[in-house]
C-alpha cells in the first residue's frame, strides 16, 4: 500500500503577520496585542527573513535601555532589528512533517520558519498546527511514518 508522506509545504500557515526591520517595537507592542500574537518574523521588503521578534525580545531590549540609565524617549526610537532573534531555525517546504518535529524537539522551539532557497520566507509551522495534525488523523500518522 502506498503511502504519502506529508511535508512542512503541508502543514505551514501562509497567511502570515510579519513586521518590517524598522518597526519601531512600540508599534509592534500594539500590533501583538490588537492581534493577540506572542511573535512575528521580520520581513524586508525583498521578502528576506531576517530575524523573529517576540514579546519577550520586547521586554528584554526595554529591560536594558533602561539599565543603561539612558532617557526614557530612547525606548521609543528602538526598531525590530534592534530587539529581533537573528538565530533563525529554518526547514524548506519539502521537508518531510517528522522531521520538522525532530528540529523542533531539538532546538525546544514552538514554531520553525519555513523558507525558500533564497531565505524568503513561505511560512510557519506552530506546536499546535503539528498537534491538529496528530488530532485529525492518528491512524495516518503510522502508515505515513510519521512519529514522534
Amino acid at each position: 500500500m502506498q503511502t504519502e508522506l506529508l511535508y512542512a509545504r503541508d502543514v505551514m500557515v501562509r497567511d502570515l503577520i510579519t513586521v518590517a526591520p524598522e518597526m519601531p517595537i512600540l508599534d509592534i507592542h500594539r500590533l501583538f496585542v490588537e492581534e493577540e500574537i506572542h511573535g512575528a518574523p521580520v520581513v524586508g521588503e525583498d521578502g528576506i527573513v531576517y530575524g523573529v521578534i517576540s514579546t519577550m525580545d520586547l521586554l528584554r531590549v526595554v529591560r536594558d535601555e533602561l539599565d543603561t540609565a539612558r532617557p526614557d524617549d530612547r525606548v521609543e526610537s528602538l526598531t525590530a532589528e534592534q530587539a529581533m532573534t537573528t538565530q533563525l531555525v529554518t526547514v524548506r517546504p519539502d521537508t518531510p512533517l517528522e522531521d520538522v518535529a525532530r528540529t523542533m524537539l531539538e532546538h525546544r522551539i514552538h514554531r520553525v520558519l519555513v523558507t525558500g532557497e533564497d531565505r524568503q520566507l513561505e511560512g510557519v509551522i506552530s506546536a499546535f498546527d503539528m498537534l491538529r495534525v496528530i488530532g485529525k488523523a492518528p491512524s495516518q500518522l503510522h502508515r505515513t511514518g510519521f512519529s514522534l
